[in-house]
């Protein structure tokens, strides 16, 4: 994102969204149907209904700012359907998400078994 620009959440929109839509639609989006605000200090991610695209959509200064990134042969993980609207996660869980984490399969290390040590 922009530098110097000061992130303090991170909120993702769990139900897919029209990609045609930008800056206008998104941020109505933020603000009628997750009941943020979108002028806050947060990332406000968006995915499409193939899961290959996002759209981060935030407030810098004096003008909104619209980050796109598309995988040319993955998805991304994503939330399952929850309660809320949108789920919180922390800027060190939006970088592992852009990197291809899973956040939501929260499976531990497999357990091994040895019959000796050489």
């Amino acid at each position: 994102m922009h530098a110097g620009c000061r992130i303090e959440q991170v909120y993702l929109c769990r139900a897919p969204v029209d990609f045609r839509k930008s800056i206008g639609g998104l941020s109505v989006l933020v603000e009628q149907e997750l009941e943020l605000n979108p002028f806050g200090s947060a990332l406000y991610v968006f995915i499409n209904r193939q899961r290959d695209k996002i759209k981060v959509l935030y407030w810098h200064r004096n003008g909104f700012c619209l980050w796109l990134k598309r995988l040319e042969a993955d998805k991304f993980a994503w939330p399952k359907d929850g309660d809320t609207a949108a789920q919180t996660i922390t800027l060190q869980e939006f970088e592992w998400l852009l990197e291809g984490f899973d956040l939501w399969r929260n499976s531990p290390h497999k357990t091994l078994h040895f019959t000796s040590v050489s």
